[in-house]
């Protein structure tokens, strides 16, 4: 096997319904990221099919990986890993990526890494940070060959950092442990989980609540564009507070129940549904469902004038409170755990109330926070070729019998 350490490595994702392939130099420079979205296949449906994406993926990945190899003007033989998603995710849709990283990683005779999915979330956000600090250098001539590059500390590391990664199927808080040095940022053994939903995730509410109103699939961009045009102190929501479970403290490795964090979002998607039912609000549910269901490729713009004061209200208040409560969480584990930054990723990272919130509380807090940009918000391969990184400097490779994990964790909590 060949065990090169030059840095090129092709990153392959298929966890859910996107299959993307990238290339990424040493865990710093993108060169490509494609991306072959299923929105239009699963949309209505309101939500993923995994027999319909696991089809998808057979039919999309071999184009979306020469069209990554083409874009970064690499061959298979410039690369000197293949790094695939292991989980958490769909477990055909994972099979798709696993078995064909497997089989180029055996034919090109190039080390196979595997990556979890959700540290390839956080390493969305230390990828740009790294992207920036390396045009910082260049700018001073600091770095003058790949060679350099490579050796590159990456994100200095002043304390740990606290990574929430909130998409459609997934809220959790990570505390994260960066280091110095050639394998950049850290690898999922200084992970620690410190927060998760016990029910449904913040995207998968979005979701839902987008699909009870008779909005467009995925509903996090429906809710995100009609909230604006809404009260959000119209409709209040309230959270009931989670007791921890108990049976945990049994787990020596477990950190203790009473300081996790925990999230729930199933009680407000409930809450919404009973408000359309109290308020009757039906008969426009089902006339706006019709009326887009007619439409070639709908747009939240074109919800718009189908949704009444009541409806835009009931969308702001939703939207408001969820990202309250994630605010709130979020910050309150920081202060606890003393965190030195703050990371936000996932699909739910992209909306734009979120965003701006959060960015008014961590500077109130003087407290620095980083978003990955919207491109890397939703899943994608350059992120998973990032993660992969340190992994390559630490030639930890994925063993032959490596296969997809649907239920794989990060860190230990």
């Amino acid at each position: 096997m060949e065990t090169n350490t030059g840095g090129l490595i092709l990153g392959i994702e298929s966890s859910c319904d996107e299959t993307a392939a990238a290339v990424v130099l040493c865990g710093s420079e993108t060169l490509s990221n494609v991306v072959a979205s299923q929105i239009a296949i699963h949309s209505p449906y309101g939500g993923v099919v995994p027999e319909l994406a696991s089809r998808e993926h057979l039919r999309n990945i071999l184009p979306v990986v020469r069209a990554a190899l083409r874009e970064a003007g690499a061959t298979y033989n410039d690369l000197d890993a293949i790094a695939v998603t292991e989980g958490p995710g769909l477990a055909g849709a994972l099979l798709v990526g696993i078995t064909f990283a497997k089989s180029l990683a055996f034919a090109l005779n190039k080390p196979l890494i595997a990556v979890n999915h959700l540290e390839g979330h956080i390493h969305a956000v230390l990828l740009e940070q790294k992207m920036l600090e390396e045009q910082e250098k260049r700018k001073d001539n600091e770095l003058s060959s790949p060679a350099d590059r490579s050796s590159s500390a990456g994100w200095e590391a002043e304390g740990p950092a606290l990574c929430l990664v909130v998409s459609g199927g997934h809220t959790h808080l990570y505390l994260y442990r960066q280091f110095e040095g050639a394998g950049g940022p850290s690898t999922p053994a200084a992970s620690k989980n410190v927060g998760r939903t016990v029910d449904d995730a913040a995207g998968e509410a979005f979701d839902k609540v987008a699909k009870l109103l008779g909005l467009g699939y995925p509903g996090g961009p429906w809710i995100d564009a009609l909230a604006p045009h809404g009260n959000p102190h119209a409709v209040p929501f309230s959270f009931a507070q989670i007791k921890a479970k108990v049976h945990r403290k049994n787990d020596p490795n477990a950190l203790d129940p009473s300081r996790m964090t925990y999230f729930s979002f199933s009680g407000i998607k409930t809450a919404v549904l009973r408000h359309t039912q109290v308020h009757e609000m039906a008969a426009g549910i089902e006339a706006r469902r019709a009326a887009l269901a007619v439409i070639s490729d709908p747009k939240p713009s074109d919800a718009l004038p189908l949704c009444d004061q009541s409806t835009l209200d009931l969308v702001a208040s939703f939207q408001r409170a969820v990202v309250d409560d994630l605010r709130r969480k979020t910050f309150r584990a920081a202060e606890a755990f003393g965190a030195a930054t703050v990371l936000v990723s996932g699909g739910v990272a992209a909306n734009r109330e979120l965003r701006v919130r959060f960015t008014a509380e961590a500077a109130e807090r003087g407290l620095p926070i980083a978003f990955p940009s919207l491109t890397l918000s939703t899943d994608n391969a350059a992120m998973i070729a990032a993660a992969a990184w340190p992994k390559l400097v630490a030639r930890d490779f994925a063993p032959e019998t490596l296969t997809a994990v649907p239920s794989l964790a990060l860190g230990r909590g």
